[in-house]
This record gives structure tokens, sequence and C-alpha cells, in this order.
């Protein structure tokens, strides 16, 4: 009798796209364990899914329970997040380093395999929170979904770049307040400013087309943008940084671009600069953007932040309660069209790791 692979779903797509992505993980033949902590409906989704479906409801950010519910009922194969929840070498030790079985999948009840965890599966482009050297110690494969959230991420710097440039929250604030304010000094219109994208990849080609049809003048670091689209290239970070009124950054998280934005990086800005960082935490230093950020003769005059060194439950910033720092809580690819797109090529590729079907599958190494 053929076995099913058995998969924890530990923060499915949300509202009517969790059918989406259910109906899409049991077509390749998994056994799905749901978990309720972040389903909006839970009633609603135990009656629609109820006998197709196991359900368990607990915080994945807590690694001892997500270490007993991934090893729960002899252990599952599989486990996919959208949310980041970090896999650390502990979790990676205890779920797929022989604490199920011992060894390979065998048999479990009810047609499902048992064993240790083989795949994890990331809705989303950073892998970050996974310590890849452990997975590859013990023969977790990590895959994720590289570009399924790069339009909503570039339209979502463009916002931030507009209601920043246009001041947008200070005029809402004194609105709603009765203060009718005119700005100081007129805005900038576009066609005036030079944004400065940082990083490579499919965000930052999206962003920089988008940029130039509003008549941005465009430039780059990295190995996304060309000079074929119209893009500049900066020769290195100081020059890109004292050259753009606008830098946004799309860079991966690693050891090489942990705090590459400090204080010395922001003192090169332009007078009236703007940052935009929509990456990851951790690669500007958010003490030194606060710092920057309360010093009248600065010249960063403001930032949109949406990705923090610490979130979900231990969300914490210096950059709490500044005006000039919008913040919004790592929301930048979450339009309906990524996340369904995210939650279908996660679960395709999962179901191809676990069938021994690798080829075209994007994996993440350390």
């Amino acid at each position: 009798m053929l076995r099913r692979h058995r998969i924890l779903l530990l923060d499915a797509a949300p509202g009517d796209l969790l059918g989406a992505e259910l109906e899409r993980l049991l077509g390749h033949g998994l056994a799905v364990t749901l978990n309720l902590r972040r389903v909006a409906d839970r009633a609603a989704a135990r009656a629609a899914w109820g006998g197709r479906v196991e359900f368990t409801d607990f915080d994945p950010f807590d690694e001892a329970a997500l270490i007993a519910e991934t090893l729960r009922d002899g252990g599952h194969q599989a486990v996919k997040s959208r949310a980041g929840v970090p896999f650390r070498a502990a979790f990676l030790a205890a779920t797929a380093g022989g604490t199920a079985t011992g060894g390979a999948a065998v048999s479990g009840d009810a047609g499902t395999a048992t064993g240790p965890l083989r795949v994890i599966g990331r809705a989303g482009a950073g892998t970050d929170h996974v310590d890849l050297a452990a997975a590859a110690r013990h023969g977790v494969v990590v895959t994720h979904t590289p570009g399924s959230n790069a339009d909503a991420v570039a339209e979502f710097a463009l916002a931030q770049l507009l209601a920043l440039t246009r001041d947008l929250v200070g005029h809402n604030t004194a609105s709603h307040q009765g203060d009718w304010r005119s700005p100081a000094a007129p805005a900038r219109a576009l066609s005036e400013l030079t944004l400065g994208i940082l990083g490579p990849g499919r965000i930052g080609r999206a962003l920089a087309g988008r940029a130039r049809a509003l008549g941005l003048t465009v430039q780059g670091l990295g190995r996304g943008p060309a000079q074929g689209d119209g893009v500049r290239q900066a020769d290195s970070l100081a020059e890109l940084l004292a050259s753009s009124d606008v830098v946004s950054v799309h860079l991966p998280l690693t050891a090489r671009t942990r705090g590459l934005i400090g204080r010395r990086e922001l003192a090169l800005l332009r007078p009236g600069a703007i940052l935009l960082n929509t990456a990851r935490g951790g690669i500007v230093d958010e003490r030194a953007l606060a710092e920057a950020l309360r010093d009248p003769g600065h010249p960063l005059a403001a930032a949109a932040v949406d990705t923090f060194e610490h979130e979900h439950a231990a969300f914490d910033s210096p950059l709490f309660g500044l005006p000039n720092a919008l913040l919004t809580p790592h929301v930048a690819g979450m339009t309906r069209s990524a996340m369904a797109e995210a939650a279908v090529r996660c679960a395709d590729h999962v179901a191809a790791l676990l069938n021994g079907r690798p080829d075209g599958v994007p994996v993440a190494a350390g």
C-alpha cells in the first residue's frame, strides 16, 4: 500500500486562499496536518476540511511546541511556513536526527508514512530563518519560492516612496486634528529624484521598471537592474548612498549583509534623503537609523521600514515613536496574487522533493 507523506502546515494562506493551498497539497497525495493558530475562522475550517486533514493548534514560534508537533504521531516528513518561523539547530536535530523513527520513513496508520523530517518549505523568498548548515547536516532540504512576491514588494516600496516624499502621514495626522497645514517647502517631483536600488534580483528589477515609468532616475548596485534597462550601475555602496535621494534595500540577510548599513553609511546620504527597507531586519542597523532620524542635522530625513530585527511576538524597535519613521509589520509581499502563488508553488516544490523529483525545484544552500 502506498503510504502518504505527512506535512505540517504551520501557517496556512489566509482567508479563502486556504482552500486553494489545501487542495493543492491534497492533490499531490500528501497527508496534511493544519495548524489552526493563525486561521481566522477555525470553526469554518474544521467544518470544511474535517475528515480530509488533521488539525492542531499551537504557537509555531514556541520551539518546544514546534518540535513536539512535528514529531507527533510518528513525525511529519515536511513542514511549511510563510511567516518566517525559526528552524534552528535544536529543532533540526530533534526532528530530522532520527528522533521519530531513527531512519527512513516506515509505514504508519491510515496509509500515512512516519519518519524524520526531510523537507522544509517556505512560501516566500527568504530563508534566513532556517539554520541552513544544520539542515544540510541532517539531510533536510529547504525549498522556497523566489520571485513569487516580487511585484507586490516592488509596489509596496513605491508606495513607501510616495508616502514619504509627499509627507502623506504628516498631512493626514494634521488634517485629522483640524490643522490646515501647508508644507514649509514644496515637495520635489518624482522626475527630480534619483532612486538607488541596493540589491540584485527580481524585486529590484520590478521596482526599477515602475520607478522609471514614473519619471525617476534609477541607479543600482548589484547584479539586478542593468544598464540595458535604463538603470545606471553604481561602482560602490558609498557611491550609491551619496548620489541617491531615495535608497531602497532589496538584499537577502546573510553574514555579509548583516549590519551593512550603519552609522558610517547613513552619514554618506544626500541631505534630505529617504531610506526604504522591505528586505530583512538586520541589514540596516535600527539603532543607528533611529539616532539618525532623531538628529535634525543628519542628512537622512525619513525612513520607511517593513522588516525588523525582532518581529511577531518579539516585535520591538528603537524606531518606535519617531514621526519621520513609517513602520509597517512585514506586509510588503502580502497581496492576494502573491500569497496565492507562493502557497501553491511551495506545495508543488515540497511534493516534488518528497517524491524524489528535485529537478527544477529551487533549493536554498548554506
